[in-house]
């Protein structure tokens, strides 16, 4: 949104009266405020659809928006307990820290976990385009399918709020699924932090 000057001028009143209307316009809802960013024009939540083929740029593209993704961090690095028992023991992992946008805003943020003892050269796959699926595509899996699904709410810490542009506290979505190949091996845990406000998760019938 404009300044509070910016507006006052525009519609020749003074800025109480516009600090009135936005304080009115932010309780209901339609804006929202960010200290030492601005108001934004409150966006209607994306529908996100969980099931067994989860595809962002898909889910995006069907539902009429933009979809986008910006990578964090790209690393290799030893699994964590649970990463390991996941992904079959895997005693390697690429894990890919990222950000995903629905017509430019911040909706989720991820981190989804590989297993390099088959998936050789992922990492610099990832490098390349960005895209899991693709990714995946270039070191021989052509397909993967959701196998289970994680739901729960939880609290952004100050790392997420910043990326999502959210205060710290404020309610995420947190996703955590594991996906396998045609023959039931496990090929990427995933876990994805949504904006509370910004994503409807939708489930098949």
């Amino acid at each position: 949104m404009p300044t509070e000057a910016q507006l006052a001028d525009r519609f020749g009143v003074n800025r109480h009266t516009v600090r009135h209307a936005l304080s009115h316009l932010i309780k209901e809802g339609l804006l929202r405020s960010r200290r030492g960013a601005g108001v934004f024009v409150t966006a209607r939540p994306t529908d996100y659809p969980i099931g067994k083929r989860v595809r962002f740029h898909e889910n995006l593209l069907a539902a009429g928006h933009t979809p986008e993704k910006r990578a964090l961090s790209i690393e290799v690095r030893a699994p964590s307990e649970g990463e390991a028992s996941a992904l079959r023991g895997a005693t390697s992992v690429c894990a890919y820290h990222g950000l995903s946008l629905s017509d430019g805003q911040p909706i989720a943020v991820f981190e989804s976990v590989f297993p390099l003892d088959r998936l050789a050269g992922l990492e610099l796959a990832l490098r390349d385009h960005l895209s899991v699926t693709k990714a995946l595509k270039e070191v021989g899996v052509e397909d993967y399918t959701r196998a289970s699904t994680r739901l729960t709410a939880v609290a952004a810490n100050a790392t997420q709020a910043l990326h999502l542009q959210l205060p710290e506290g404020a309610p995420l979505l947190r996703s955590t699924g594991l996906n396998v190949d045609p023959n039931g091996y496990p090929i990427e845990y995933g876990r994805t932090w949504f904006a509370g406000d910004r994503v409807t998760l939708t489930l098949p019938n």
